[in-house]
């Protein structure tokens, strides 16, 4: 069994980044989404060896990748901040990137609203935004070999 907790969008809110530490420290993998991923690398520098970060729109310097696939238990998992797939309008191509992929479960942020969905065999979820603007909220994840279970958490 994995526990995963993904963030986004925080924009250089370390207060709300910091209020999460205790959950940083008990999960197997945390996942920064972008948009500040010197936000992510911020957490990185703590908990180096399972923090995976990745660019946003608004990232310069970009900090970490892109995009990329994580395993945890059998499932493979997309990671990307959002914009490339036009998710303001659409999560067709997302969709479509991660049954590519082989991902079964893809994680985007970049709109700042929390939200799951399923296309094509696809679990899309959005944790919607760390940042100090309006309700904060991030996504925590358990993987028990296929099986996938989200909870979207809503902090203030």
């Amino acid at each position: 069994m994995k526990t995963i907790v993904v963030l986004s969008d925080t924009h250089g809110y370390k207060r709300g980044i910091e209020e999460l530490d205790a959950i940083f420290k008990e999960s197997d993998l945390i996942i920064h989404l972008g948009d500040t991923s010197a936000d992510g690398n911020f957490i990185a520098s703590k908990y180096p060896e399972k923090t995976h970060v990745i660019n946003g729109n608004c990232d310069l310097p970009k900090l970490g990748a892109d995009e990329e696939i994580i395993q945890a238990e059998d499932v493979k998992i997309l990671a990307c901040h959002g914009h490339r797939y036009s998710v303001k309008t659409t999560l067709a191509r997302l969709a479509e990137r991660a049954k590519e992929l082989g991902c079964k479960l893809a994680l985007y942020g970049h709109t700042h609203i929390p939200r799951e969905d399923e296309i094509d065999g696809v679990m899309i979820v959005n944790p919607g935004s760390a940042t100090r603007y309006g309700a904060r909220s991030y996504l925590y994840i358990v993987i028990n070999g296929e099986k996938i279970i989200t909870k979207s958490v809503t902090t203030g």
